[in-house]
């Protein structure tokens, strides 16, 4: 299904992260803290301004990107868990290049 989000809104995949370890003890799934990491999978065209032109959004698909423990609200969409949240929710866009 292609969806698009309006105005300033994204629509974020988790990043999972890989077991965590701690002291030698698995910690399970349910006791895990859930991912402040994703990949920008739609964006919307932008918010409209008191002047009537959209301001452009500052992330674009593809992107991964920061955002905090309880931002955006959770959304299933053909069976895959997605966090639908507002550009202001993210806190940072993280290059893929390496320095």
């Amino acid at each position: 299904m292609k969806v698009r989000p309006l105005h300033d809104r994204i629509i974020v995949h988790r990043l999972e992260e890989g077991e965590q370890k701690i002291g030698g003890i698995i910690i399970p799934d349910t006791a895990k803290e859930k991912p402040q990491q994703g990949k920008v999978i739609a964006v919307g065209q932008g918010k409209v301004r008191d002047d009537g032109k959209r301001q452009p959004l500052d992330v674009k698909d593809g992107d991964t990107i920061l955002f905090g423990k309880y931002s955006g609200q959770e959304i299933k969409i053909d069976g895959e868990e997605y966090l639908i949240m507002r550009e202001d929710e993210v806190l940072a866009v993280l290059d893929s290049k390496s320095t």
